[in-house]
């Protein structure tokens, strides 16, 4: 009888631990869902929050360019970034006319725009040996956006995109609309376009290169064009002369390209009525700016995207 009670009092503490181990084994994953969703919670908010500082950033950019404010002296007041108790905010301002216009590489006629041609040429010329046909290359940019069927680009072999794995695609046969579109093209990759054309300023191939424009034919802004593009303007733009174009900037007009004999070769000649300078942009009210607003709260970073011309969003991406 004695042993008898023995087991039972054994058994009865084995299913006593039993189910204290399983209390607390719920309890420790009831305070782990808990913890869970609170900090998927804390996250979304935080989230939420970068995401609406971000869109405010890119908003006060707007309303302030919309309001007269010059944009280099926006741009210089605003390289440092904003914080406060709740995150911080980073802005950055940059000049879509200081790039090639890939959308104007053909013109309205199917045929190639010359000055557009030769400066991506020259361009993508940098970027050897990693690029060993950069006129192949444009013939499939060409080909991607002519809008003329049958198009005389089509040498650049449209099998190219059906035969595509794991998707098959089409060439757009129009403009372009993001600059990241042109990875889909023949002969480019994501690993092309952030190559450097200058490591020295760290400067790569899409920073060269826009798809943005409000105007009828590619402009470049030679107070804002970084080195690169300078030199993709013609062949005798040396770097020693892009140099000395970079030193006697700013112009203050056209006619200031006078103070550099080669620039003003090229803006009478190959280039006439393409080449222009900040404030001539802001008189004829053809500012072309990208805005990028960066907000961090706590662990959550959200960035805001956008072009703007004379107040009105060309494009919004939020990531």
């Amino acid at each position: 009888m004695t042993g008898r009670i023995k087991n039972e009092a054994g058994f009865a503490l084995i299913l006593t631990l039993v189910v204290t181990a399983l209390m607390v084994a719920v309890v420790v994953e009831m305070i782990h869902q808990v913890y869970v969703d609170t900090t998927i919670s804390r996250g979304f908010r935080d989230g939420q929050q970068a995401s609406i500082l971000a869109e405010s950033g890119v908003t006060a950019v707007r309303t302030a360019l919309y309001s007269g404010a010059d944009p280099a002296l926006l741009a210089t007041f605003l390289a440092k970034p904003l914080s406060d108790d709740i995150g911080s905010l980073e802005i950055r301002i940059s000049d879509e006319n200081s790039k090639i216009n890939s959308n104007f590489l053909v013109n309205g006629l199917g045929n190639y725009d010359i000055p557009t041609k030769e400066a991506l040429l020259l361009l993508m010329s940098r970027l050897k040996p990693h690029v060993s046909s950069p006129g192949n290359v444009l013939d499939s940019v060409a080909f991607w956006i002519d809008t003329k069927a049958p198009s005389q680009f089509a040498r650049a072999d449209p099998l190219y995109y059906r035969n595509k794995k794991p998707t098959p695609y089409s060439a757009r046969n129009g403009k372009m609309m993001t600059l990241t579109e042109l990875s889909l093209v023949n002969g480019i990759t994501p690993d092309m376009l952030d190559r450097f054309v200058d490591e020295k300023e760290s400067v790569r191939f899409r920073d060269c290169l826009t798809i943005y424009s409000n105007q009828p034919v590619s402009v470049i802004n030679v107070n804002s064009a970084p080195k690169p593009v300078l030199m993709a303007l013609d062949r005798n733009i040396s770097d020693s002369v892009a140099d000395r174009i970079i030193n006697t900037r700013p112009f203050k007009s056209v006619g200031e390209f006078s103070k550099v004999g080669e620039l003003n070769a090229i803006a009478n000649g190959t280039w006439s009525g393409r080449l222009t300078t900040s404030d001539d942009l802001v008189r004829n009210k053809a500012l072309l700016l990208r805005v990028i607003a960066v907000a961090k709260v706590k662990d959550s970073v959200r960035t805001v995207e956008a072009v703007l011309s004379n107040g009105a969003f060309l494009s919004w991406q939020e990531y």
